[in-house]
């Protein structure tokens, strides 16, 4: 089974460390909303679980599971979070730095800010400390953990602004448990924001679309034009689109 495989991708991969965090992203390629990113640290008792091996059949791809599906995970890790098993962060990066750092910049920060949370709730340290100050302010609330004791792992591609040692992997979702269970999270986290901007943009189809190009949305940015959640950089290109083929309907087009 799948989830037998992603299950064992990664305690193959503990190798006597204390757990493993997957970050991944949510919304890279629509046309309005913020780009999000979660990552999931999970210690390696979670994977002994009885949940793990019983349940983890039922963690995908966040883009293979149905809304219900997703949603029902979402509070189970939740659950888990609470039980100290795992540690959920979540990064935004807004419409303004898609625009100021391209789409993979902006996620990059985003993954950045859902990293930095895990490393906080589970009090990891994420650089080595220098041995000659090691003893200086020592106490017992100083991180417990080490960043080399929790290997990274990010979804596609390395991430160089992530600015953290991490492992990548093509289609990470489908092949590491921590990697999909943040995949979870992140859709999770932004398809309720998108449902929310769905109140205060109706026309836009945001609710069904969460932002993505759906006929819906796109006629309704031809017809009303865009709002100050959509990307500038997304919409250069349906606009020239637009303003290509009314050339040509009026006879203005060069070609024509």
């Amino acid at each position: 089974m799948k989830s037998v495989r992603l299950r064992a991708f990664d305690r193959a991969r503990l190798k006597g460390r204390s757990g493993l965090i997957g970050i991944d992203e949510a919304g890279r390629g629509a046309l309005a909303g913020p780009v999000v990113a979660a990552a999931v640290g999970a210690c390696s008792e979670f994977y002994d679980t009885e949940w793990c091996r019983r349940n983890a059949s039922r963690v995908n791809d966040s883009k293979l599971l149905s809304k219900e599906e997703r949603e029902a995970l979402y509070e189970k890790f939740r659950k888990f979070e609470r039980s100290g098993l795992l540690w959920i962060g979540v990064g935004w990066g807004s419409v303004e730095e898609i625009e100021d750092l391209n789409i993979l910049g902006a996620t990059q920060e985003a993954m950045r800010r859902a990293v930095e949370q895990v490393f906080e709730s589970a009090r990891i340290a994420p650089h080595e400390p220098d041995p000659l100050f090691a003893d200086i302010g020592a106490d017992t609330e100083s991180p417990r953990r080490t960043l080399s004791e929790w290997p990274i792992f990010v979804d596609g591609k390395p991430m160089k602004r992530l600015r953290y040692p991490h492992e990548a992997f093509v289609k990470g979702d489908s092949r590491s448990l921590c990697i999909a269970m943040a995949s979870i999270v992140a859709k999770v986290a932004r398809d309720r924001a998108m449902m929310a901007l769905d109140c205060e943009y109706p026309r836009y189809d945001f609710a069904s679309s969460k932002g993505y190009a759906t006929p819906l949305h796109r006629e309704a940015i031809k017809e009303v034009g865009p709002t100050p959640i959509h990307r500038p950089l997304f919409l250069r290109k349906i606009l020239d689109t637009e303003c290509e083929d009314a050339q040509v309907e009026f006879g203005f087009s060069e070609t024509a």
